[in-house]
């Protein structure tokens, strides 16, 4: 069903969550993803916002996996910062529009946001930073 691996002697965590590709599990993904930040100490106001783009960034890519496929996502994470790639399979290569809803809420509220696409696969990577680490 998933699986978690955390090093527990690096400086940083990097942490991988294999779901299957279906919408019923992005709460799992939202859920877990608020509980690493937690630990990386970002601030409430900001795993708020995490869980937004992560709720966005599931839905992007989702749109685009094969059916029977998974949906794959890497964390990595360092103090006060978290970069998370969810990655998917696809049928062919698809052509997202930048200018969906989506993408302007991942636009708005992480550090960056791209589009990886490779043969066979579709990715969104997303970079957060805790306002608590900026001064914000």
């Amino acid at each position: 069903m998933s699986e978690v691996t955390v090093p527990s002697t690096a400086k940083h965590a990097d942490v991988e969550l294999r779901l299957p590709a279906d919408g019923a599990y992005a709460s799992v993904l939202r859920t877990t993803s608020a509980a690493l930040a937690a630990r990386i100490d970002f601030t409430i106001d900001d795993i708020e916002d995490l869980r937004i783009v992560v709720s966005e960034a599931s839905s992007l890519v989702l749109d685009y996996a094969d059916p029977e496929s998974d949906l794959h996502c890497a964390y990595a994470l360092a103090p006060g910062s978290m970069t998370l790639t969810l990655t998917v399979a696809t049928e062919d290569n698809p052509v997202p529009d930048l200018d969906n809803f989506a993408w302007q809420v991942l636009s708005a509220l992480a550090e960056s946001a791209d589009l990886l696409d490779g043969e066979g696969t579709f990715a969104v990577r997303v970079s957060m930073v805790t306002s608590a680490s900026t001064g914000a």
